[in-house]
């Protein structure tokens, strides 16, 4: 526990250097690029915890499979918007949005079949919203457009697994 006290606190610190780097060095970010950051940020710890839940509620291997992925990839994906936040600038949020907690709420309260059918349609649905936010930041002049880019293809894994997995049920 004082190991993750430790951990948390180092981060608030980066985190708050990093923000009076970047204001020095006048790399502030726009409003836009702030809650690109922030709802990347929000999306993951939500996906990251959607995944655990759907290894440990799941009936089906392939949604369990699916959930470890999600947990892995969104986690490392992660790290990277921390390190995209600290370059702007962007003091990122430590916990998903109310939306996405209501979701795992709902879904926590399932298991078995029941789950994995209300999971994976949740996944499909939230992994085509992200694809449409991330695409539009690809597509435009921000300093985040590349990472958007960079981050496409593995939404797009992941939806393509949803959606077998959907037409699976």
């Amino acid at each position: 526990m004082h190991s993750l006290i430790r951990y948390c606190f180092a981060v608030a610190i980066g985190l708050s250097a990093a923000t009076a780097l970047a204001e020095a060095q006048g790399t502030k970010a726009s409003k836009a690029d702030e809650m690109f950051i922030k709802e990347a940020m929000q999306g993951d710890l939500a996906e990251v915890n959607m995944g655990k839940l759907a290894q440990d509620k799941a009936q089906s291997d392939g949604v369990k499979s699916f959930g470890k992925m999600l947990e892995q990839d969104h986690g490392q994906h992660s790290q990277k918007v921390q390190s995209k936040a600290q370059e702007l600038g962007v003091t990122p949020p430590q916990e998903p949005n109310a939306t996405q907690k209501a979701m795992y709420d709902r879904l926590s309260k399932l298991s078995g079949a029941k789950f994995d059918e209300q999971f994976v349609k949740e996944m499909v649905s939230d992994h085509k919203k992200d694809i449409g936010k991330y695409e539009k930041e690809a597509k435009s002049k921000s300093p985040l457009a590349d990472f958007a880019k960079e981050t496409l293809p593995t939404l797009q894994h992941h939806l393509q697994t949803a959606e077998a997995l959907e037409k699976h049920k």
